[in-house]
Protein backbone atom coordinates (compact mmCIF):
# COMPACT_ATOMS: atom_id res chain seq x y z
CA UNK A 1 0.00 0.00 0.00
CA UNK A 2 1.24 3.60 -0.52
CA UNK A 3 1.57 6.78 1.09
CA UNK A 4 2.44 10.37 0.44
CA UNK A 5 2.91 12.35 3.11
CA UNK A 6 3.31 16.54 2.73
CA UNK A 7 4.79 19.40 4.82
CA UNK A 8 5.03 23.06 4.32
CA UNK A 9 7.84 25.49 5.74
CA UNK A 10 8.34 29.44 5.45
CA UNK A 11 11.67 30.60 3.81
CA UNK A 12 13.71 33.32 5.00
CA UNK A 13 13.55 36.24 2.16
CA UNK A 14 17.41 35.79 1.22
CA UNK A 15 17.11 31.71 1.37
CA UNK A 16 19.48 30.88 -2.07
CA UNK A 17 17.65 28.32 -3.58
CA UNK A 18 20.09 27.47 -6.26
CA UNK A 19 22.85 26.26 -3.79
CA UNK A 20 20.60 23.68 -2.96
CA UNK A 21 19.95 22.30 -6.44
CA UNK A 22 23.41 22.75 -7.63
CA UNK A 23 24.87 20.06 -4.66
CA UNK A 24 21.91 17.90 -5.44
CA UNK A 25 22.59 18.29 -9.26
CA UNK A 26 26.29 17.16 -9.38
CA UNK A 27 25.52 13.48 -11.26
CA UNK A 28 23.68 14.89 -14.80
CA UNK A 29 22.71 10.90 -14.92
CA UNK A 30 20.09 11.85 -12.61
CA UNK A 31 19.76 8.02 -11.45
CA UNK A 32 19.00 8.94 -7.91
CA UNK A 33 18.46 12.81 -7.26
CA UNK A 34 16.76 14.61 -10.43
CA UNK A 35 16.15 18.73 -10.67
CA UNK A 36 13.17 19.85 -12.49
CA UNK A 37 12.50 23.71 -12.35
CA UNK A 38 12.41 24.87 -8.88
CA UNK A 39 11.71 21.02 -7.41
CA UNK A 40 14.19 18.63 -6.33
CA UNK A 41 13.43 14.71 -6.77
CA UNK A 42 15.61 12.48 -4.35
CA UNK A 43 15.16 8.91 -4.23
CA UNK A 44 15.77 7.28 -0.33
CA UNK A 45 15.21 4.67 1.91
CA UNK A 46 12.94 5.25 4.27
CA UNK A 47 12.47 2.60 7.21
CA UNK A 48 14.22 0.73 5.10
CA UNK A 49 11.87 1.03 2.13
CA UNK A 50 11.75 2.95 -1.34
CA UNK A 51 10.88 6.35 -0.94
CA UNK A 52 10.61 9.49 -3.12
CA UNK A 53 11.05 12.78 -1.77
CA UNK A 54 9.81 16.12 -3.58
CA UNK A 55 11.06 19.39 -2.40
CA UNK A 56 9.52 22.73 -4.08
CA UNK A 57 11.15 25.99 -3.78
CA UNK A 58 8.64 28.77 -4.16
CA UNK A 59 8.82 32.48 -2.83
CA UNK A 60 6.28 31.44 -0.65
CA UNK A 61 8.24 28.76 1.00
CA UNK A 62 9.07 25.20 0.72
CA UNK A 63 6.59 22.57 -0.23
CA UNK A 64 7.86 18.86 0.28
CA UNK A 65 6.08 15.67 -0.28
CA UNK A 66 6.90 11.91 0.63
CA UNK A 67 6.09 9.00 -1.57
CA UNK A 68 6.19 6.09 0.34
CA UNK A 69 5.89 2.18 -1.55
CA UNK A 70 4.48 1.46 1.52
CA UNK A 71 2.58 2.70 4.64
CA UNK A 72 3.79 5.38 7.27
CA UNK A 73 4.68 4.96 10.86
CA UNK A 74 3.31 7.11 13.47
CA UNK A 75 6.39 9.62 13.83
CA UNK A 76 6.76 9.79 10.02
CA UNK A 77 5.10 13.44 9.84
CA UNK A 78 7.18 15.10 12.28
CA UNK A 79 10.22 13.04 11.03
CA UNK A 80 9.92 14.28 7.69
CA UNK A 81 9.37 17.86 8.98
CA UNK A 82 13.07 17.34 10.30
CA UNK A 83 13.99 15.96 7.49
CA UNK A 84 13.26 18.68 5.18
CA UNK A 85 14.59 21.57 7.68
CA UNK A 86 17.67 19.95 8.17
CA UNK A 87 18.15 19.35 4.38
CA UNK A 88 17.68 23.01 3.20
CA UNK A 89 19.99 23.83 6.12
CA UNK A 90 17.28 26.03 7.41
CA UNK A 91 18.81 25.10 11.50
CA UNK A 92 21.61 26.97 10.30
CA UNK A 93 22.70 30.21 11.93
CA UNK A 94 23.57 31.96 9.26
CA UNK A 95 22.29 35.48 10.04
CA UNK A 96 24.44 35.38 13.35
CA UNK A 97 27.70 34.16 11.43
CA UNK A 98 26.53 37.24 8.82
CA UNK A 99 26.58 39.74 11.47
CA UNK A 100 29.51 38.69 13.39
CA UNK A 101 32.00 38.72 9.96
CA UNK A 102 30.43 41.88 8.29
CA UNK A 103 33.19 43.97 9.05
CA UNK A 104 36.55 41.57 7.92
CA UNK A 105 38.57 42.73 5.01
CA UNK A 106 38.35 39.92 3.03
CA UNK A 107 35.56 37.57 3.87
CA UNK A 108 33.16 40.71 4.85
CA UNK A 109 32.50 41.43 1.21
CA UNK A 110 32.03 37.80 0.39
CA UNK A 111 29.67 37.40 2.76
CA UNK A 112 27.33 40.08 1.23
CA UNK A 113 28.04 39.11 -2.07
CA UNK A 114 26.78 35.49 -0.97
CA UNK A 115 24.32 36.35 1.88
CA UNK A 116 22.45 33.72 2.92
CA UNK A 117 24.68 30.68 1.85
CA UNK A 118 23.31 27.82 4.11
CA UNK A 119 25.24 24.15 3.74
CA UNK A 120 22.34 21.93 1.89
CA UNK A 121 22.80 19.10 4.39
CA UNK A 122 22.35 15.14 3.38
CA UNK A 123 19.27 13.57 4.17
CA UNK A 124 21.10 11.26 6.35
CA UNK A 125 23.95 11.58 8.01
CA UNK A 126 24.92 8.39 6.64
CA UNK A 127 24.64 9.66 3.55
CA UNK A 128 27.06 12.19 4.36
CA UNK A 129 29.82 9.58 5.53
CA UNK A 130 29.48 7.63 2.55
CA UNK A 131 29.81 10.56 0.47
CA UNK A 132 33.02 11.13 2.29
CA UNK A 133 34.75 8.40 2.20
CA UNK A 134 33.78 7.53 -1.98
CA UNK A 135 35.20 11.11 -2.23
CA UNK A 136 38.10 10.63 -0.22
CA UNK A 137 41.22 12.04 -2.20
CA UNK A 138 39.92 11.97 -5.89
CA UNK A 139 38.34 14.45 -7.82
CA UNK A 140 34.47 15.31 -7.61
CA UNK A 141 33.74 14.08 -11.22
CA UNK A 142 35.21 10.83 -10.37
CA UNK A 143 33.60 10.67 -6.73
CA UNK A 144 30.28 11.54 -8.21
CA UNK A 145 30.77 8.61 -10.89
CA UNK A 146 31.52 6.44 -8.31
CA UNK A 147 28.20 7.21 -5.85
CA UNK A 148 26.09 6.22 -8.93
CA UNK A 149 27.79 2.92 -9.78
CA UNK A 150 27.40 2.13 -5.92
CA UNK A 151 23.58 3.28 -5.83
CA UNK A 152 22.96 1.09 -8.69
CA UNK A 153 24.93 -1.62 -7.15
CA UNK A 154 22.54 -1.42 -4.06
CA UNK A 155 19.80 -2.20 -6.44
CA UNK A 156 16.87 -0.36 -4.61
CA UNK A 157 14.45 1.75 -6.67
CA UNK A 158 11.56 3.88 -5.65
CA UNK A 159 8.56 3.31 -8.12
CA UNK A 160 9.03 5.91 -9.55
CA UNK A 161 12.24 4.87 -11.61
CA UNK A 162 14.32 6.55 -9.38
CA UNK A 163 17.10 4.53 -7.14
CA UNK A 164 17.45 5.06 -3.97
CA UNK A 165 20.10 5.86 -1.49
CA UNK A 166 21.31 2.90 0.47
CA UNK A 167 21.16 3.25 3.95
CA UNK A 168 23.40 1.61 6.33
CA UNK A 169 21.52 -2.04 6.56
CA UNK A 170 21.64 -1.96 2.74
CA UNK A 171 25.13 -1.50 2.49
CA UNK A 172 25.92 -4.41 5.18
CA UNK A 173 24.18 -6.65 3.13
CA UNK A 174 26.84 -5.88 0.24
CA UNK A 175 30.14 -7.51 0.06
CA UNK A 176 33.33 -6.00 -0.51
CA UNK A 177 33.58 -7.34 -4.53
CA UNK A 178 30.14 -5.62 -5.18
CA UNK A 179 31.66 -2.51 -3.62
CA UNK A 180 34.97 -2.92 -5.62
CA UNK A 181 33.34 -3.55 -9.22
CA UNK A 182 31.38 0.00 -8.52
CA UNK A 183 34.78 1.28 -8.66
CA UNK A 184 35.94 1.88 -4.77
CA UNK A 185 39.05 0.95 -3.82
CA UNK A 186 39.74 -1.71 -1.62
CA UNK A 187 40.38 0.67 1.43
CA UNK A 188 36.92 2.58 0.66
CA UNK A 189 34.93 -0.81 0.19
CA UNK A 190 36.59 -1.90 3.78
CA UNK A 191 36.12 1.16 5.39
CA UNK A 192 32.45 2.08 4.13
CA UNK A 193 31.84 -2.07 5.07
CA UNK A 194 32.98 -1.46 8.27
CA UNK A 195 31.06 1.67 8.93
CA UNK A 196 27.97 0.11 7.47
CA UNK A 197 28.28 -2.49 10.37
CA UNK A 198 28.44 -0.77 13.25
CA UNK A 199 25.55 1.76 12.18
CA UNK A 200 23.09 -0.79 11.54
CA UNK A 201 24.46 -2.70 14.69
CA UNK A 202 23.47 0.34 17.00
CA UNK A 203 26.85 0.91 18.04
CA UNK A 204 26.98 4.01 16.32
CA UNK A 205 23.37 5.87 16.79
CA UNK A 206 24.07 8.44 13.66
CA UNK A 207 20.09 9.43 13.76
CA UNK A 208 20.13 10.11 17.19
CA UNK A 209 23.47 11.96 17.04
CA UNK A 210 21.80 13.58 14.54
CA UNK A 211 18.80 15.24 17.17
CA UNK A 212 21.52 16.43 19.10
CA UNK A 213 25.11 16.38 18.05
CA UNK A 214 28.10 16.11 19.93
CA UNK A 215 30.99 16.82 17.43
CA UNK A 216 33.47 15.79 19.67
CA UNK A 217 31.99 12.53 20.60
CA UNK A 218 30.76 11.73 17.08
CA UNK A 219 34.23 12.61 16.01
CA UNK A 220 35.88 10.38 18.35
CA UNK A 221 33.48 7.23 17.40
CA UNK A 222 33.84 8.04 13.92
CA UNK A 223 38.29 8.15 14.30
CA UNK A 224 38.31 4.46 15.49
CA UNK A 225 37.06 3.42 12.43
CA UNK A 226 40.04 2.08 10.22
CA UNK A 227 39.97 4.61 7.02
CA UNK A 228 38.18 7.30 8.61
CA UNK A 229 40.29 10.32 9.22
CA UNK A 230 39.76 14.02 10.36
CA UNK A 231 38.78 15.03 6.61
CA UNK A 232 35.72 12.67 6.52
CA UNK A 233 34.93 13.46 9.99
CA UNK A 234 34.66 17.20 9.04
CA UNK A 235 32.59 16.72 5.93
CA UNK A 236 30.14 14.36 7.32
CA UNK A 237 29.77 16.45 10.53
CA UNK A 238 28.95 19.35 7.73
CA UNK A 239 26.98 17.80 5.70
CA UNK A 240 25.46 15.42 7.61
CA UNK A 241 24.87 16.55 11.35
CA UNK A 242 24.95 20.80 10.16
CA UNK A 243 28.21 20.98 12.59
CA UNK A 244 29.95 24.30 11.36
CA UNK A 245 32.74 24.49 12.82
CA UNK A 246 34.51 21.28 11.30
CA UNK A 247 38.55 23.02 9.75
CA UNK A 248 38.47 21.68 6.16
CA UNK A 249 41.87 22.94 5.51
CA UNK A 250 42.85 19.54 3.71
CA UNK A 251 40.18 20.24 1.39
CA UNK A 252 41.85 21.40 -2.26
CA UNK A 253 38.94 23.19 -3.18
CA UNK A 254 39.30 25.38 -0.17
CA UNK A 255 42.82 26.06 -0.17
CA UNK A 256 42.80 27.26 -4.03
CA UNK A 257 40.10 29.43 -3.50
CA UNK A 258 41.31 30.89 -0.46
CA UNK A 259 44.17 31.97 -2.47
CA UNK A 260 42.22 33.30 -4.64
CA UNK A 261 40.71 35.19 -2.20
CA UNK A 262 43.66 36.49 -0.75
CA UNK A 263 44.93 37.46 -4.26
CA UNK A 264 48.28 35.29 -3.35
CA UNK A 265 50.56 34.18 -5.99
CA UNK A 266 52.07 31.41 -4.51
CA UNK A 267 50.04 28.08 -3.24
CA UNK A 268 48.74 27.78 0.53
CA UNK A 269 49.72 25.09 2.45
CA UNK A 270 47.17 22.74 4.70
CA UNK A 271 48.63 24.31 7.91
CA UNK A 272 48.59 27.81 6.60
CA UNK A 273 45.00 27.55 5.89
CA UNK A 274 44.21 26.24 8.93
CA UNK A 275 45.81 29.04 10.78
CA UNK A 276 43.61 31.17 8.76
CA UNK A 277 40.50 29.34 9.29
CA UNK A 278 41.14 29.23 13.22
CA UNK A 279 40.14 32.42 13.67
CA UNK A 280 36.36 32.02 12.58
CA UNK A 281 35.66 29.39 14.92
CA UNK A 282 32.98 28.51 15.68
CA UNK A 283 32.25 28.93 11.86
CA UNK A 284 34.97 27.65 10.26
CA UNK A 285 33.13 24.73 7.85
CA UNK A 286 30.41 27.81 6.64
CA UNK A 287 33.72 29.78 5.62
CA UNK A 288 35.01 26.70 3.59
CA UNK A 289 31.76 26.61 2.00
CA UNK A 290 31.38 30.42 1.06
CA UNK A 291 35.12 29.57 -0.46
CA UNK A 292 33.98 26.71 -2.48
CA UNK A 293 30.89 28.92 -3.48
CA UNK A 294 33.86 31.11 -5.18
CA UNK A 295 33.48 28.39 -8.03
CA UNK A 296 30.28 26.96 -8.91
CA UNK A 297 30.30 22.70 -9.06
CA UNK A 298 34.06 23.39 -7.49
CA UNK A 299 33.91 21.48 -3.99
CA UNK A 300 32.18 19.05 -2.38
Amino acid sequence: MSTTLHCQLPLPANFRAAGFFDFHRRDAQQVAERVLAHTLEKGLLWHGQPALLRISLQPEGAAASLLLDSGSHADDAARLTGCVRHMLGLTQPVAEFEAALAGHPQLGPLLARQSGLRVPQTASAFEALAWAIIGQQISVAAAVAIRRRFILAAGRQHSSGLYCLPDADCVAGMDEATLRAAGLTQGKAQTLLRLAAEVASGRLPLAAWQQAPDAAAIGSQLAAIRGIGPWTISYALLRGFAWLDGSLHGDVAVRRNLQRLLQREDKLSAPETERWLAEFAPWRALVAAHLWALQAGDGY
